[in-house]
């Protein structure tokens, strides 16, 4: 071959090799990212379909660049009933993640809804959208919805990672609500676990002598390869149980007879864990109406207690959650006023309306309300609690339609009347009964019949009375379990400290049973002190509520709610994943 034909063969050659290197104009504009603001106003003017796919690679782009604030608010608004099945699975994968980063669940349950219908989820994909669905939901304090969903999680997976989000999510569940969650080993092993747990009646050492026979039972589930982080907390306790409570409760003046009653509901339940052969402490029980807290806490170091129940006045409980420490870890019987406790090992309990108040409007905004009137009588006691549940739901980003002070010994038509002026969605009522009888007749009369009504338990009196009660029907209230057994746990027979119940109960004022089984609760609190100091996730099934320490040491309660239903409370009818409303 001759040099001027090979030299022709190599420039051909070289000139094939650079065209196909070379991309057509095509595919290169195809690896050119759009910008998202270019996308957006194109969909404005877009058909449907094709604005929804327009919208998805939108918010697609401004996660990856890191704005996920605005990718969550473009991938939320967008109709993705519009997007094919593969792009569907592509936005609910990136709407809950957008709503995990940036701590908005209902993004998340939103996405969720994709789970529902036949779209090509591959394995992994639907897990993870279950899983992240399980946290949202946990986040709203759907507890046992929250369960289930990691429950089928950790079915297919194994996973014990999620040992102590369940755990967390199971305590706070009743046995029938745990009952419902299936029987299937993996279920069947939680289930027996969390009543272990209850079984030991805080008896630590009772407690690890049931988990190795729990083990032997279930050697193959997740949480014994892997105990919950609570329960292993625990272990350093051993040996550090209260054997000798000392109280504070005054003998005489004006709390005295409030006292008395507490009084018998912490020696109840005293007897009564000692015939469950549960390890309890001793009572010592001190006049706190003679002597200044120093004296009483010396007085109660000679004796020898480890630990203090009381004082109950306020005014002292106050004082003393302004010190930097107390002399003995103690759970003070009511709450002081300052904006928060200082005081280190020192826990607060009490009947607090105020927490009535806060659940109350965390209960009407997950339920979709936005726009609160508020009714409450005009004193100091009604304007604070007044104040704990506007804090509340202005935090959630609620708004305030009326605030309403009235005189309680007034009738209700026109206070009842400005509460429903300025178009509110919901109405929180504080009011005793005689006074909270009045209020739906009177917002009927004036037309506005279907206004929710939300209160808290000042609202009823502790016993069925439907002849008086029918004008309340339809009205939601928190109660104590032990005031409302049937819609709170599902009768009495599994009411918390049941036998205390039947012993408590013989008096005919729902008042006294209410102090009574304030005073089993502080009982079971107080005995729980140190575990209370380890575990700020301690949380007890109790008397009068969920009961859980607070950050400050302040023990939130967390009651069941009720509906009036023929005058009687009733089961609630209605969640906030049925259609947003309470009525």
């Amino acid at each position: 071959m001759d040099t001027s034909r090979r030299g022709w063969l190599i420039a051909a050659l070289l000139a094939l090799l650079l065209a196909g290197c070379a991309a057509p104009p095509a595919m290169v504009e195809r690896f050119i990212e759009r910008e998202p603001g270019e996308l957006l106003a194109r969909a404005e003017q877009q058909a449907p379909d094709e604005a929804a796919r327009s919208r998805l690679e939108a918010a697609d782009i401004l996660a990856r660049r890191g704005d996920a604030t605005q990718a969550l608010d473009v991938a939320s608004r967008l109709d993705d009933r519009r997007l094919p099945p593969e792009s569907r699975v592509r936005w609910a994968l990136l709407l809950s993640s957008l709503g995990i980063q940036l701590d908005d669940p209902n993004g998340v349950l939103q996405a969720a809804l994709a789970l529902d219908e036949d779209l090509p989820f591959d394995r992994e994909q639907r897990l993870t959208l279950r899983q992240r669905q399980g946290q949202a939901l946990a986040d709203l304090g759907e507890h046992a919805a929250a369960a289930e969903a990691l429950l089928e999680v950790q079915a297919e997976t194994d996973d014990a990672g999620l040992n102590d989000t369940l755990w967390s999510l199971l305590v706070r569940l009743d046995e029938p609500t745990l009952a419902s969650l299936g029987d299937d080993p993996l279920r069947r092993g939680w289930r027996e676990l969390v009543a272990v747990q209850r079984g030991s009646g805080g008896d630590i050492e009772r407690l690890f002598e049931r988990l190795d026979a729990w083990r032997g039972r279930h050697g193959g589930h997740p949480a014994a390869r892997s105990l919950p982080g609570d329960l292993i907390a625990l272990r350093d306790l051993r040996g550090r149980e209260v054997s000798h409570l000392a109280v504070l409760l005054p003998e005489s003046g004006p709390l005295a007879n409030l006292a008395r009653e507490i009084r018998r509901g912490l020696e109840v339940r005293q007897r009564e864990a000692e015939q469950q052969g549960i390890r309890v402490p001793r009572l010592s029980f001190l006049d706190s109406s003679r002597g200044d807290l120093d004296a009483l806490y010396a007085a109660a170091t000679m004796a020898g207690a480890q630990a203090v129940i009381g004082p109950l006045d306020k005014d002292r409980v106050t004082r003393l959650e302004g010190r930097d420490s107390v002399p003995l870890p103690t759970l003070a019987l009511n709450y002081g006023n300052n904006a928060e406790n200082r005081a280190a090992n020192l826990f607060q309990y009490g009947l607090s309306a105020e927490d009535e108040a806060r659940q109350v409007a965390r209960r009407a905004h997950g339920d979709g309300h936005r726009r609160a009137a508020m009714l409450f009588p005009g004193n100091e006691w009604g304007q604070r609690v007044a104040r704990a549940f506007e804090r509340e739901w202005q935090a959630l980003g609620g708004e305030l339609a009326q605030r309403v002070g009235y005189n309680p010994n007034a009738p209700a038509t026109d206070a009842a009347r400005r509460a429903a002026a300025g178009r509110p969605d919901m109405l929180f009522l504080l009011a005793i009964p005689g006074y909270a009888r009045q209020v739906p007749p009177n917002l009927e009369f004036i037309g506005v019949d279907d206004l929710p009504i939300y209160g808290t338990s000042q609202l009823y009196e502790g016993r069925p009375q439907p002849r008086l009660d029918h004008d309340l029907n339809g009205v939601l209230f928190v109660e104590i379990p032990w005031l409302i057994p049937d819609a709170a746990v599902g009768g009495e027979a599994v009411l918390p400290f049941r036998d205390s119940y039947q012993r408590l109960r013989e008096s005919d004022d729902p008042g006294l049973l209410k102090l009574g089984a304030m005073g089993v609760d502080a009982f079971e609190l107080g005995r729980r002190l140190p575990q209370l100091q380890v575990l700020g996730s301690t949380e007890i099934q109790g008397a009068t509520g969920t009961l859980r320490p607070a950050a400050d040491g302040r023990i939130q309660r967390e009651l069941p709610w009720a509906r009036f239903e023929g005058g009687a409370p009733q089961l609630p009818l209605l969640n906030r994943f049925d259609d947003g409303r309470a009525r």
